[in-house]
């Protein structure tokens, strides 16, 4: 199987980036069957540009966690009051690191 990187991203603004942050650590305990990791990402440079990488064992695993109702993903950014767009990509290759 093809593992499978989602990337949610929206512009969240400064006074509701505690928004976001809170609503992803509530999410964490919660992952649902397939999901290998989420990462919470602000731009470096663009404070109010944020992304949520999350990579699934498969194209089937996201399928069926989309099948369940409103990603939580999703619901993370309109906690923070905005409403993102979503990228769905192939893993073709990986290098893997030192843990940090």
């Amino acid at each position: 199987m093809t593992l499978v990187l989602t990337v949610l991203e929206a512009t969240v603004a400064l006074e509701r980036a505690a928004d976001l942050r809170a609503a992803f650590r509530n999410a964490a305990g919660q992952a649902p069957p397939g999901l290998v990791r989420s990462h919470l990402i602000a731009a470096a440079a663009e404070p109010t540009h944020w992304r949520i990488e999350t990579l699934w064992t498969s194209r089937e695993a996201l399928d069926a966690m989309r099948q369940t109702g409103t990603p939580a993903g999703v619901l993370m950014f309109r906690a923070a009051g905005a409403e993102p767009t979503l990228g769905v990509f192939n893993v073709v290759a990986t290098i893997d690191g030192q843990a940090a």
